[in-house]
């Protein structure tokens, strides 16, 4: 389990990343070329991050296998899901803390990339964030 601190230091490399991407890219691309640029950003930074990893769903002690998956895990402690959308929906913040609760994690990040600014695309999420 990682610290409050170790926590925020991953999401602010995380934003600090993405913040890149979109500089090169732009909004306007599908979701598939932010997920892979923003993989190769954190990568490159020395960030452990994996793509599209399983995410089982847990139902009376029995795991299943949903085909949920979780575009970016990085430090094996914060979900980022990643979104090029007008607009981020109450159904995508939905989407991210479930994630969280099946994943047994406390952080998320939501980042929809078709923004012209994208701090105004970032949403963090909490689950049992650590005192």
């Amino acid at each position: 389990m990682k610290t409050k601190d170790e926590l925020n230091r991953i999401s602010e490399a995380i934003i600090g990343a993405a913040i890149e991407v979109h500089r090169a890219l732009g909004p306007g691309l599908l979701e598939s070329a932010y997920e892979a640029c923003l993989a190769f950003e954190l990568a490159q930074r020395g960030v452990s991050v994996k793509q599209q990893e399983p995410l089982p769903v847990v139902y009376k002690d029995v795991k299943l296998e949903c085909g949920y998956r979780l575009d970016l895990l990085v430090q094996d402690a914060v979900i980022v899901e990643i979104k090029a959308v007008d607009r981020l929906a109450p159904i995508h913040d939905a989407q991210v803390l479930s994630y969280l609760k099946l994943a047994g994690l406390n952080l998320g990040l939501l980042i929809n990339f078709n923004v012209k600014v994208l701090t105004n695309g970032v949403r963090r999420k909490v689950s049992n964030f650590p005192d």
